[in-house]
């Protein structure tokens, strides 16, 4: 039965019964996020061994991955109208079963298609369990709607559970010798999620159920093939020598093109579109856009080149490498709680400066590897870069995610944040990676043909200055975008910034706008 209106006053959790302690409520709440956040389907902490026992080739398991990270992005659109609709408790359990359908099955089928599926789905589902549980605790977390506190806080989960997802998962398969120990430990870890839901939670609503229409499922169908197919050309380029082979060139001429006009023509021509025209129309998304991709292309170097020196070069199996993760970790939390001081303790507006203090950690991970490229460097030397990489890139993802909520209103915010996952959940990386393949093998061929005549040569050699050669291009093509950023005039924000609006007036304007429709 519909519950009383919700009532912009204390924070209260009605949806939890009560014989659970006020105070710890939220706690158990937000140790479901971490849960969720932990969740896929493949993990790739545990690559090396998925790669023997599942008999698919290395770029088969990156695509699945990137299955799974699409299907995080494109929920956003969606998620008010599932929350309006449906109640917390039901949309838990659903969210929890399915993650834990996706990690069963994903470990008994070697199918690439069905494998990407799953991946999806997990993906998915996982972020709207996620938002379902941060929406409920957000006026715990700051009683004053503040954005500039709740994403800092927020990214804190996202973004440090990557990192320690690779760490448990390499963990895990080290010590009892098969990666599907991850997938156990998850499902474990989601039936006690789902244990919570049943016994510890009650169907509250705040208000009247909206119906369940006006929703373009084909839209956010089509929009996530348009993702993986431009994922696919860059993450099978090198293995189908690009244009050299008919898959690839239907995929890049054929399939892309023709989804991308069936998107666009669909946008622009129903009632209700996934992402409406209006979202592409604010002057600020093209810049951004652009500041993603540049951000992903630094931070893509992480896998295109920092592993393979630590593989390549160093030899260093899974386990040792997993130590990067928990670096990592760290690295997030400060990225984040630098924002978070920079927004509310410094109480500085500037998000040019913030962004150009992110950008130079960034770059500084980048000079001190071009310096630390070497056969015989210690792995504590390598810590400082990883911190520095991660500590930039949170400092990039909240202060832009923070700025884009000041210019973008709430009816279109989180259209927004799909929009910005277009380039920074999966393909920025994908096309990033790809490039920086392919122009590995061929300085790798140029450093092997220049050497040839010395006599017997190592292959950790050329591959480590071709490692080398390009931290160097990465660097030089960084100090350029450094140069830009402090030349920018950046529109500057209101003094006062733009709230978390309360759910039940959003239900109200969604209610007034779907009458209007």
């Amino acid at each position: 039965m519909p519950g009383p209106p919700m009532l912009n006053g204390p924070f209260t959790m009605p949806m939890v019964k009560d014989f659970i302690p006020r105070r710890l409520q939220p706690w158990l709440y937000l140790l479901c996020a971490v849960v969720f956040q932990m969740t896929s389907c493949l993990y790739m902490g545990s690559l090396s061994h998925l790669v023997g026992s599942t008999g698919l080739m290395r770029e088969d398991l990156l695509f699945v991955n990137a299955c799974a990270v699409v299907g995080v992005n494109m929920p956003f659109p969606f998620l008010f109208r599932m929350k309006f609709r449906f109640t917390n408790r039901r949309l838990l359990i659903v969210a929890t079963s399915v993650m834990i359908a996706c990690n069963f099955f994903a470990m008994h089928t070697t199918s690439l298609p069905l494998l990407c599926v799953l991946a999806y789905l997990a993906g998915f589902f996982k972020l709207c369990g996620t938002f379902e549980i941060m929406s409920n605790i957000q006026l715990w977390m700051t009683p004053k709607r503040d954005f500039r506190i709740f994403f800092p806080l927020l990214y804190i989960i996202v973004l440090g559970d990557i990192s320690m997802s690779g760490w448990v998962a390499a963990h895990l398969t080290y010590y009892f010798g098969s990666w599907q120990m991850m997938n156990w430990f998850i499902i474990g870890a989601q039936l006690l999620v789902l244990l919570f839901v049943f016994t510890c939670t009650r169907s509250f609503r705040f208000m009247k159920p909206m119906p369940f229409v006006s929703l373009d499922y084909l839209g956010c169908a089509l929009w996530s093939a348009l993702l993986l197919e431009g994922i696919f050309i860059f993450s099978y380029g090198e293995y189908y020598n690009w244009s050299d082979s008919h898959i690839w060139r239907m995929v890049a001429f054929v399939f892309l093109p023709v989804t991308l006009i069936v998107c666009v023509g669909r946008m622009l021509h129903i009632r209700h579109p996934y992402i409406a025209p209006e979202a592409w129309k604010y002057k600020t998304i093209i810049p951004m856009l652009g500041i993603f991709f540049v951000l992903d292309l630094i931070n893509s170097t992480n896998n295109a080149l920092f592993n393979v020196f630590t593989s390549g070069v160093l030899h260093y199996g899974y386990l040792t490498s997993s130590t990067f993760n928990l670096v990592g970790f760290f690295g997030t939390v400060i990225g984040c709680m630098i924002c978070y001081v920079w927004f509310n303790v410094l109480k500085q507006n500037s998000f040019n400066r913030l962004f150009i203090i992110g950008f130079m950690m960034l770059l500084m991970y980048v000079v001190v590897m071009y310096f630390n490229i070497s056969p015989t460097i210690n792995i504590e030397k390598l810590y400082l870069p990883v911190l520095l990489r991660t500590t930039g890139y949170a400092m990039f993802f909240v202060s832009l995610t923070v700025y884009l909520t000041q210019f973008m209103p709430f009816q279109h915010f989180f259209m927004g944040l799909t929009m910005m996952g277009f380039i920074r959940n999966g393909l920025a990386d994908s096309i990033c990676t790809g490039t920086f393949s392919f122009l590995m093998r061929h300085h790798v061929a140029e450093n092997l043909q220049r050497w040839a005549w010395e006599g017997p040569l190592d292959m950790a050699q050329p591959l480590m200055v071709s490692i080398k050669q390009l931290y160097g291009a990465t660097c030089m093509f960084g100090v350029i975008v450094l140069l830009a950023f402090m030349l920018w005039d950046m529109p500057m924000i209101k003094s006062s910034f733009r709230r978390i609006p309360y759910w039940n007036k959003v239900g109200q304007e969604m209610k007034k706008e779907e009458k209007r429709g």
